[in-house]
């Protein structure tokens, strides 16, 4: 990738939006340090970055949110003050979040065109239902708009949205990890809406971890790290390799640190094992040091399987055997006392209390063994074993005290693990364990997994990640609408084979 900004097609008299030495500060974090950016018509411009790079700050001055300490912005070459959303409105900027800013309680019409102030004081309902629909036909999206907002799934809301964006002629659309939520059905067909929207002139910026996604809507890429500008390129220029080494300040081969592991003694073995219309017929090994990697399609049983395994849905049929013992996982309780450990997909609803601190997520299953004879917590074993893990896994927090609902995704996540690490289990299983966090923590989460299987421990790594679960494991399971489809080596285990058996094709 190239420094600095890069002229796209059109050239520069087609920018609407430019920024110019931005900088931003928060008290003695400097969040941008200088950054120019242009969005063009007609283009989608996608912006990456590890968390804590600025892009967030970034949005934020472009919608009125935060001004900047130095530097100007400028919309269609004027220089603009954007105090407030409003303002960032009345020229035509939008904003679409990870979670849809939707008013459940008012209908879809009312949701799109809450923010127009030109309706007067008596409200043409049945025009306003019509031009609503009319709104969603533009992005090929077909909802009752007199039905309530409430109970809709997250690519309805966000189609909302967008047609509110419409609704206000909206000239440069900002969509925040939009995808984050979706299927990869719903992916397909927000893109399908992004496109209509660059054709008809929109200048889209998008924001997202998923570089599989950015290559596939961008017109032009841009790279923010510590807060600066570091490169822009037209996506044509621009490789998966070189957008990461900009991101991170590494080669992208460091993204998956993978040393070699003697492969132990047999820990886990599991036959024939099957719940009622959720999975059958999986059976596999894991030995001491080894990653076994479960991959599949969304909806293909891997969750199902682990949550089975962890006793939060046990399984009906088959047997599992731990260190040569056949037992029966019937409850979470049982499976931590034989030394199985979960780490969920879902980090902020099931695996951790953002409310608590650090110190308490960490402890937390293993809270007994912090309890004194008098039924008293050991403050000080308990922030002992916090700070161990702090310093282990690079937990980067102001404090131990600190809710972990404040933290960034990637720490999150790392507390989630050292919660479980703490629990000093024989099997790891790990759901997803690098959704939702940057490129950076990933890595971090990759080096972390190696350390582990280099110490003995057997994992089970499920992600959707294919080059991930291709990188990091020694084994590779592939299952298909709850059948196990495939079982290959490492030196086996190819894209092709694994998708093959994913997908179901000959």
């Amino acid at each position: 990738m190239s420094g600095g900004v890069v002229v796209g097609p059109g050239g520069p008299e087609d920018v609407v939006l430019a920024m110019r030495g931005i900088a931003k500060r928060f008290g003695a974090t400097r969040a941008l340090d200088g950054v120019s950016l242009d969005l063009r018509r007609g283009e989608v411009h996608a912006l990456v970055g590890e968390n804590g790079a600025g892009k967030s700050t970034l949005i934020k001055i472009m919608t009125g949110v935060h001004q900047p300490d130095e530097g100007e912005v400028l919309v269609d070459g004027e220089p603009v003050s954007l105090h407030s959303a409003a303002d960032a409105q009345r020229l035509g900027i939008a904003a679409i979040y990870q979670e849809p800013l939707i008013f459940p309680d008012l209908s879809v019409a009312e949701n799109i065109f809450i923010g127009h102030r030109d309706l007067g004081r008596v409200v043409r309902w049945k025009k306003m239902c019509a031009d609503a629909e009319a709104l969603l036909a533009r992005l090929d999206v077909h909802l009752d708009p007199r039905m309530p907002a409430a109970g809709l799934p997250v690519a309805p809301q966000q189609a909302i949205e967008i047609a509110k964006a419409i609704s206000l002629d909206v000239r440069v659309l900002i969509m925040d990890e939009p995808t984050a939520a979706l299927s990869a059905h719903e992916v397909e067909r927000l893109f399908r809406q992004v496109r209509r929207l660059r054709d008809e002139g929109v200048a889209v910026l998008f924001i997202s971890h998923r570089l599989d996604e950015v290559f596939a809507i961008a017109d032009r890429i841009s790279v923010f790290r510590d807060g600066r500008h570091i490169a822009t390129s037209a996506r044509a220029d621009a490789t998966t390799g070189g957008v990461i080494a900009a991101m991170v300040g590494r080669e992208a081969a460091e993204l998956y640190p993978r040393s070699e592991h003697h492969r132990g003694e047999l820990v886990l073995r599991v036959r024939d094992l099957g719940r009622t219309g959720k999975f059958s017929g999986v059976g596999f090994d894991v030995h001491r040091g080894e990653i076994l990697g479960l991959a599949g399609l969304v909806g293909a049983g891997r969750t199902d399987v682990a949550l089975a395994l962890f006793g939060i849905a046990p399984a009906e049929t088959g047997t599992i055997e731990l260190g040569g013992t056949p037992v029966a996982i019937t409850h979470p309780r049982r499976a931590m006392e034989l030394g199985i450990a979960y780490v969920s997909e879902d980090r902020r609803h099931v695996g951790l209390s953002l409310s608590q601190s650090v110190t308490a997520n960490i402890t937390l299953p293993a809270l007994a063994r912090y309890v004194s004879r008098l039924g008293l917590v050991d403050g000080r074993a308990e922030r002992a074993a916090a700070e161990r893990f702090r310093g282990e896994l690079g937990i980067r927090t102001e404090g131990l005290g600190q809710p972990v609902g404040l933290l960034s995704g990637g720490n999150q996540q790392k507390t989630m693990l050292a919660k479980w690490l703490n629990t000093e289990p024989t099997v790891l299983i790990l759901d997803e364990p690098t959704r939702g966090i940057d490129v950076g923590a990933k890595a971090e989460v990759h080096r972390i997994v190696d350390e582990l299987a280099g110490r003995g421990v057997a994992v089970v790594l499920i992600s959707s990640d294919l080059p991930e679960v291709l990188a990091m494991s020694d084994r590779v399971l592939v299952m298909r609408e709850g059948e196990q489809t495939g079982l290959f080596e490492r030196a086996e285990a190819t894209e092709e084979r694994v998708m093959t058996a994913a997908v179901g094709v000959a």
